[in-house]
């Protein structure tokens, strides 16, 4: 579900390396010839309905599919996956799988009623230069409280602002939009949080502190381009990933082309992540969105004095 999507090709990319078949797809978009180059034979639809009543003809005929993959706008997990539960097909979900905590609570009764999984792409924590650290951390010594600086810049056109990422209500904000991958993978490595502060939030941006068991954390995500350093502008480049942890560089830019094929692979082999994994992290982009910030005071990312520009739109 959500076949014409931005991570829609990670998506087919998995499925085809992990040896299945994608057997339906629905967008309400068309523009998904990408699926030439994985599934030529896959029935598409733009209509949900159609795509309902194709799925329950399958299932009635005795090739229902085992797995439905919803990688549709983020305000519409919550319900496809549930309609997956319902079909009888187990589900893999991107991230967020809700947007509110609480909705995870109805999930789980929902999932253990159908008797199905619910899987999330919680993809960093098969990245190899994240599970190293985890490692170090766990090794080192156990008193050391380690202290970060989280900068995440992917800069995205005047388009965002009309298309339903650039609306709160329904992609969670930039925080979850496009940092909540990041933040799981901070809790997973350092342990719940202890305190969270937000000193800047606003329609293209958002810096804050957190503090984990193990980590005091300056973040910065944006997707404005005039937030990118000097250096990066100058190259050409709109995208831009540091991770300084105590004055040092870990290198993570690379290694993220195979993730979800990764992900896929644990899930068919019934060790992927479920609801109980990506609570935390849900409750963490919940409470940075429903913060009021406090401005430029305390411990700040360096990043969060950069001037917010006015929204396009004037909003």
């Amino acid at each position: 579900m959500g076949a014409a999507g931005y991570i829609a090709p990670r998506h087919l990319k998995a499925i085809k390396e992990t040896g299945n078949n994608l057997v339906a797809a629905v967008d309400p978009f068309d523009s998904v010839g990408i699926m030439d180059s994985y599934f030529p034979e896959c029935s598409f639809f733009r209509e949900f309905e159609l795509f309902d009543r194709h799925l329950s003809k399958l299932k009635s005929d005795g090739t229902g599919a085992d797995y439905l993959s919803v990688c549709s706008p983020d305000y519409l997990h919550d319900a496809h996956i549930r309609y997956g539960l319902k079909i009888g097909s187990n589900v893999i979900s991107e991230k967020p799988l809700v947007l509110n905590p609480w909705n995870l609570d109805a999930l789980e009764k929902a999932e253990k009623e159908s008797g199905q999984r619910v899987f999330t792409i919680l993809q960093m924590r098969y990245h190899k230069s994240i599970i190293d650290l985890k490692n170090m951390v766990e090794n080192g010594p156990q008193d050391k409280i380690y202290n970060m600086d989280l900068t995440y810049i992917t800069s995205r056109g005047s388009w965002f602002f009309t298309s339903w990422k650039g609306d709160v209500r329904k992609s969670g904000g930039i925080a979850t939009n496009i940092g909540i991958h990041f933040y799981d993978m901070l809790n997973w490595v350092f342990g719940d949080v202890q305190k969270s502060v937000v000193h800047v939030k606003s329609h293209d941006r958002v810096a804050g502190y957190i503090e984990f068991k193990r980590a005091r954390v300056r973040y910065f995500l944006s997707i404005n381009a005039a937030t990118l350093p000097e250096e990066i502008l100058s190259k050409g480049q709109r995208i831009y990933r540091s991770f300084n942890l105590d004055g040092q560089e870990i290198e993570f830019t690379d290694g993220f082309s195979d993730l979800h094929t990764e992900s896929y692979k644990k899930i068919l082999q019934g060790e992927g992540f479920g609801i109980t994994e990506a609570r935390k992290s849900i409750q963490i982009v919940y409470d940075i969105r429903n913060s009021t910030p406090v401005g430029l005071k305390g411990d700040y990312h360096p990043f969060a004095a950069k001037e917010v520009a006015q929204h396009p739109f004037g909003w």
